[in-house]
C-alpha cells in the first residue's frame, strides 16, 4: 500500500489541524531564546553576555533533552490509550509522567551542577566564565516546571487538545520579555541582575507555561469526570515508559552530540567558517521546527489509530504527515537554494562569511527533503511504539557515516565547513531512506504493532 492510494483531503486536514498548533508552539519555543538574546545583547560587554547565555542555554537544554527525553514515550502511551477510548488510562499515563518528571529533576539538577564544576577547565575566557556559571546556576531552578510542562503538553496533545499549547508558548514569550526587562535592567524597583535576571525570567516563563497547561488539564479532566483517577504507582506502566522513552532519549543525545561535534571541528578551522556554519544552522533549525511539529502530530495520530486497531488509519495518519512535512520542506529547499545570497546578507556584512554561508544554505536546501522525511518518519514510528529503530539508525547514519565522512571532507580534502555539510546531506539521506523504509513495513501489518492491554497501562 502506498501513499497515492489512500491519502485524502480529509486525512491531510486532520493532520494539519493537529500539526499547525504544534508547529506554532515549536516556533514559540525558539522565539524565547531569541528574545533572551535581544535583551542580554543590550548589556555592557554584550559579546560576553550573549556568549554566556547562549552557551549556558545550549548546555542546560541539552542535559534536559538527554535525560528528560524519556517523557516523549507519553506520546505513544497516551495517544494509543485515547484511540482505544481508555480515557482514564490517558490520565494514568499523565500522572506517572509527572512522577517521573519529579524524579528526574534532582538528577538533571545534579548533572547541571557537575557540568558547571567542569566548565572552568574547558579553556573558556574568564569574562565569559564569570557570567556563565551564575547564569546556569540560576537556570537550573526552572527544571521542575519545565519537565511538568513537557508531561502536560504530551497529555493534552495525545487527546487532540492542542489549542492551549501554542497559547502557553506565545503568551510565555510576553511573560519572558517583561521579566527580562524588569530583572536584567532593574526596572520597576527591582535590582539590576544582569544575565542572572534573564535566567530568572526564563524560569518564571517556564512556571507560567506549566501553570497554563495545568489549568487547562484540570478543566479538561473535570469536564470528562476524570479527576478521581487512581494516583497509586503502577510499576508496569513506569517500565513501559522507560522501555519506549530511553531509546528516544539516546537518539536525542546522539543527534545533539554529533552536531555539537561538527561545530567543534569547524571551530578549529577559523572564525569565518564557524560564523557561516552558525548562520546556516540557525536557518536550517528554524525551518526544521515545522516538520518537528508535524512529527509530533504524526506520533499522536498514528498512536490513536493503533489504539483503535485501525491499520488503514495508521497508514493515513503517517503518510499524510509525511506529505505535509515534505511539502513544506520542498518550499524551504527552494528558498535556501534560490535566495541564499539574500538570506546571508540579512545576517552578515562580512563578504567572506556571506560567501561560505551561501554555499552552506545551498547544501541545506539539498537536505531539506531528507530532514523532513527523517523527523516525520521517526514521529510516525514513535506512534507505533517503535523507538529503537530510529535510535540505531541515528547512531549508524550520523556517527558511523556522517561525522567520520565530514572529518575527511573537512580536513583531509580541505573543504572546510562545506565538506562537513556535504556529509550532513549524505547522512540525512541515509537516515531518511532507512526510517521511511521501516515506517512503510511496520505500518502495513497491525500484528507488527505492539499495543498493551488495559491491565498493562491502567
Amino acid at each position: 500500500m502506498n501513499a497515492r492510494h489512500f491519502i485524502s483531503g480529509e486525512d491531510l486536514l486532520a493532520t494539519l489541524k493537529l500539526a499547525v498548533p504544534l508547529v506554532i508552539a515549536e516556533l514559540g519555543w525558539m522565539l524565547m531564546g531569541i528574545v533572551d538574546t535581544m535583551f542580554v545583547g543590550r548589556l555592557p560587554n554584550s559579546a560576553d553576555a550573549i556568549g554566556a547565555s547562549g552557551l549556558g542555554n545550549a548546555i542546560y537544554i541539552n542535559i534536559v533533552l538527554l535525560l528528560g527525553g524519556v517523557l516523549l514515550a507519553l506520546d505513544t502511551i497516551i495517544s494509543q490509550a485515547f484511540g482505544a477510548g481508555l480515557l482514564r488510562e490517558c490520565r494514568s499515563g499523565m500522572v506517572h509522567g509527572l512522577y517521573i518528571a519529579s524524579a528526574l529533576t534532582p538528577v538533571i539538577t545534579a548533572a547541571t551542577f557537575a557540568i558547571i564544576e567542569i566548565l572552568p577547565r574547558c579553556g573558556l575566557t574568564p569574562s565569559v566564565m564569570d557570567q556563565l556559571v551564575p547564569f546556569m546556576g540560576t537556570l537550573v531552578w526552572g527544571t521542575l516546571p519545565l519537565l511538568l510542562y513537557f508531561v502536560l503538553r504530551r497529555y493534552l496533545q495525545g487527546m487532540n487538545v492542542v489549542g492551549p499549547i501554542p497559547f502557553a508558548l506565545i503568551s510565555a514569550n510576553v511573560v519572558n520579555a517583561f521579566f527580562n526587562w524588569v530583572l536584567i535592567y532593574g526596572n520597576l524597583g527591582a535590582p539590576a541582575m544582569g544575565i542572572k535576571g534573564s535566567a530568572w525570567a526564563t524560569n518564571i516563563a517556564r512556571f507560567y507555561m506549566f501553570a497554563v497547561l495545568a489549568v487547562f488539564s484540570w478543566w479538561h479532566d473535570r469536564k470528562l469526570e476524570l479527576l478521581r483517577g487512581q494516583l497509586g504507582i503502577n510499576f508496569r506502566l513506569i517500565t513501559r515508559i522507560f522501555r519506549i522513552g530511553v531509546p528516544v532519549a539516546v537518539q536525542i543525545g546522539l543527534e545533539i552530540a554529533v552536531f555539537a561535534g561538527a561545530a567543534g571541528l569547524i571551530a578549529t578551522i577559523d572564525a569565518t567558517q564557524l560564523a557561516a556554519h552558525e548562520i546556516a544552522m540557525l536557518c536550517a533549525a528554524t525551518t526544521f521546527m515545522v516538520p518537528l511539529g508535524v512529527s509530533a502530530a504524526a506520533a499522536v495520530r498514528v498512536g490513536q489509530a493503533v489504539g483503535r486497531r485501525d491499520l488503514r488509519g495508521v497508514s493515513y495518519a503517517g503518510w499524510s504527515a509525511l506529505l505535509l512535512g515534505v511539502g513544506f520542506m520542498s518550499l524551504s529547499a527552494m528558498a535556501f537554494i534560490t535566495a541564499g545570497k539574500w538570506i546571508a546578507a540579512a545576517f552578515t556584512s562580512d563578504i567572506q562569511v556571506a560567501n561560505i554561508t551561501v554555499k552552506l544554505l545551498f547544501l541545506a536546501g539539498v537536505f531539506q527533503l531528507a530532514d523532513g522525511t527523517q523527523i516525520v518518519s521517526s514521529g510516525a514510528l514513535r506512534g507505533l511504539g517503535e523507538t529503537k529503530i530510529p535510535m540505531y539508525t541515528t547512531m549508524g547514519g550520523y556517527w558511523l557515516v556522517g561525522l567520520p565522512l565530514g572529518y575527511l571532507l573537512c580536513f583531509n580534502q580541505g573543504l572546510g565547513a562545506v565538506g562537513m555539510w556535504i556529509s550532513f546531506v549524505l547522512s540525512l539521506v541515509l537516515v531518511a531512506v532507512t526510517l521511511l523504509t521501516f515506517w512503510r513495513r511496520k505500518s502495513q501489518s497491525l500484528p507488527l504493532i505492539q499495543t498493551e492491554s488495559r491491565t498493562d497501562i491502567g
